[in-house]
């Protein structure tokens, strides 16, 4: 085994133990060997989420654990995003999210996680927080020309705001242009059906799932 194979296999073990510094230090040393950011991405920080996801899904972490295998993800991604941005290289994009949590919510580590596995699974996400108003995620989606708009809600009564966002993309005409996927504690796909949506997803790993079947890549 090179020494490149070798530090995108501690890559993996180091984001599944969620392990900030020594990603910092493989990806830095990464680099320096001369491999790519989408290189370090794809062998590395990605392989080692899509483990994590794994053994998630099988309930055989918790998660808190989750969380820190993403906090390690994006030290890692810290480290080559300015190298991406100086080099001009281009990261290799599924499809492009907008999510939130919806309007008079603030229940946002959902969410977080969902980014961040969409973020590792090859998606470009803009993150507008929580707190956002429908016409918010509407304006956003526009602005970057995104494929799915992915609104979170983690309360019953913030729950209509998911369907204030399909009424507004009614209203405005433009229904069609945006998938919406929604999600959230108390949200089924019952709900999601009910509403008109296109996409739902129980937990981060499953909505991952949901957004590549709406891209047509699943």
């Amino acid at each position: 085994m090179g020494e490149l194979e070798e530090i995108y296999s501690k890559m993996v073990d180091g984001i599944v133990t969620g392990d900030e510094d020594g990603i910092r230090e493989l990806t830095q040393r990464a680099l320096e060997l001369g491999a790519t950011p989408n290189e370090i991405l794809k062998n590395g920080l990605t392989v080692g989420m899509t483990k994590i996801s794994e053994i998630y899904d099988r309930r055989e972490c918790a998660l808190p654990e989750l969380v820190l295998a993403g906090e390690a993800f994006y030290a890692g991604l810290e480290i080559l995003t300015p190298v991406i941005a100086s080099s001009g290289e281009k990261t290799e994009t599924l499809g492009t999210v907008v999510c939130g949590v919806v309007l008079y919510d603030v229940h946002d580590i959902g969410m977080t996680l969902v980014r961040t596995m969409l973020e590792a699974n090859g998606f470009k996400c803009y993150d507008l927080g929580k707190d956002v108003p429908p016409s918010e995620f509407i304006k956003r989606a526009k602005e970057v020309d995104a494929d799915i708009i992915a609104a979170s809600a983690l309360m019953t009564t913030t729950m209509p705001m998911q369907q204030r966002i399909i009424e507004e993309l009614k209203k405005e005409g433009i229904r069609d242009r945006f998938k919406v996927m929604v999600g959230g504690a108390p949200v089924s796909r019952d709900w999601m059906e009910h509403i008109g949506a296109d996409g739902y997803g129980v937990d981060a790993v499953e909505a991952v799932q949901e957004a590549k079947k709406l891209m047509g890549v699943v």
